[in-house]
């Protein structure tokens, strides 16, 4: 990797915005390596005339879609990272970035994630499908060859159940990385000691009434105050 700041792209909704502030707070906070963090919006690809997609009335997050512009958004060169709003990171990034390997199009947590709740956040509905959340935190090698294919026009056309299951590229290409980096709250199992390097709250957090009480909800409260204290 080179010395220009690495590109993060966090998913942004409009009914979360403080998550996303909490989430980019997190982030930039603990970086020991250059990052730029950027809010990927709906409504912006679509004045720019990239999203054309019509309203998705199961899709859970404004940006259920627009994470699969990110390597047009990164004009197809390099490496960025998209992950969602409701993350919350504790640990430098720069130890995920030392995962990086050339050779996959993306890399992701390959959970095998199939939650008992029926609804989530502000009483969306709760979708199960296979490769749940693997979408949620992605390594986009964007000048990856398997990538050319991902288009702004490949993002409108296709499926949903398509673009989640990366099923765009061959298996193979698809790297893994630990889980304790998209540990989903309230399904991955609790560390003995410590905490994981990123609690993604998936379910619904602090800044909705009914997930107050979540794990780590208290380092994200804390994290929210520093946060607000800054401005």
């Amino acid at each position: 990797m080179d010395y220009q700041p690495f590109r993060i792209f966090v998913g942004w909704d409009s009914r979360e915005d403080i998550a996303y502030q909490v989430c980019r707070h997190s982030i930039m906070t603990r970086a020991s390596v250059p990052v730029e963090v950027a809010p990927i919006k709906q409504q912006e690809l679509r004045q720019q005339g990239l999203y054309t997609r019509d309203v998705d009335k199961l899709a859970s997050t404004e940006f259920t879609y627009p994470r699969f512009f990110v390597p047009h958004l990164a004009s197809h060169e390099g490496w960025a990272l998209f992950c969602d709003c409701d993350f919350l990171w504790l640990s430098d990034i720069a130890g995920l970035l030392s995962l990086i390997d050339d050779h996959y199009a993306v890399m992701c947590v390959h959970h095998d994630h199939q939650p008992k709740e029926t609804w989530k956040m502000d009483h969306r509905t709760q979708t199960i499908y296979p490769r749940k959340n693997w979408s949620s935190m992605v390594l986009y090698n964007c000048g990856h060859p398997a990538n050319t294919v991902l288009t702004p026009a490949l993002a409108n056309g296709e499926s949903g159940a398509f673009l989640h299951r990366f099923a765009w590229l061959d298996d193979e290409l698809i790297g893994a990385v630990p889980q304790t980096w998209n540990w989903l709250e309230g399904w991955c199992e609790k560390p003995a000691q410590g905490h994981p390097d990123v609690v993604h709250m998936t379910r619904g957090g602090p800044w909705f009434e009914e997930w107050k009480d979540v794990d780590y909800a208290d380092l994200w409260r804390a994290e929210e105050a520093a946060y607000l204290e800054s401005l």
